[in-house]
C-alpha cells in the first residue's frame, strides 16, 4: 500500500524517497465500513488521512437534524487537513465512509513536526492546504453563481461516476438541491 500513498503524494507535490520513508514510518492503515463515522463533531481527532479506497464525505447537521454534505473525497486522495477539520484537537465536522473505505492515517502532530524538519514534506503539506482552500472557494463560487444543472455537470467533472456509487441524497445536499430537483436535472442531462 505504500506505493499507493507515494502516488497520492506525487499528485500533490513529489517528495524524495528519504522524505517519503519518514512519512511512511508513521502510517497506520485503517478500514471503515460503509456508513461508519470516521470522526464526529466534538470527538478528539488528531489525524491526517490518505484515502486509499472508497468514498467519504464531510457533513454537518442543521438545527432541524438534516445532514448537509460539505465535501466528497474519492479514492487516492487526501482528506481535508486536520487544521481545517479540527479546533483544539476536536472535530468541527463529521467525516463518514459512504462506501467501505481504506485509509492511511498519520498523527497530525507528528506530521507537523516532519513539516518543520523536512523542506519537501513542508512543501507537500502547504500545497495540500492551498489545494483545500481552492477547492472550498471554487465550491462556494459554484453554489453562488451556477444554475443547478451547471452544478451537477461540475460535480460530474470533479467526481467522475460518483452518481453511481453513493446515495443521491448526499449529492443533492452537496449541490444545494432537493433530491427531487436533482432527479429532474439528471433526467434532463
Amino acid at each position: 500500500m505504500s506505493d499507493t500513498i507515494r502516488s497520492i503524494i506525487a499528485t500533490v507535490a513529489p517528495i524524495s524517497t528519504k522524505s517519503f520513508h519518514k512519512l511512511n514510518d508513521l502510517i497506520k492503515y485503517v478500514h471503515f465500513d460503509q456508513g461508519e463515522l470516521i470522526t464526529s463533531v466534538g470527538q478528539q481527532n488528531n489525524l491526517e488521512y490518505f484515502l486509499i479506497n472508497g468514498i467519504c464525505k464531510t457533513f454537518l447537521y442543521t438545527p432541524e437534524g438534516e445532514d448537509v454534505t460539505i465535501s466528497f473525497f474519492m479514492p487516492n486522495s487526501i482528506i481535508s487537513p486536520s487544521t481545517t477539520r479540527n479546533k483544539d484537537g476536536k472535530s468541527l465536522i463529521n467525516l463518514c465512509a459512504l462506501t467501505a473505505v481504506e485509509v492511511a492515517a498519520i498523527d497530525a502532530e507528528a506530521f507537523e513536526k516532519l513539516m518543520v524538519e523536512d523542506l519537501e514534506i513542508r512543501h507537500f503539506g502547504n500545497t495540500v492546504l492551498r489545494n483545500e482552500l481552492m477547492t472550498k472557494v471554487q465550491k462556494e463560487i459554484a453554489l453562488a453563481s451556477l444554475k443547478g444543472i451547471d452544478r451537477l455537470l461540475l460535480l460530474r467533472k470533479n467526481y467522475p461516476n460518483i452518481e453511481n456509487r453513493i446515495p443521491h441524497a448526499d449529492i443533492a445536499s452537496y449541490l444545494g438541491l432537493t433530491t427531487i430537483s436533482l432527479s429532474r436535472l439528471r433526467t434532463k442531462s
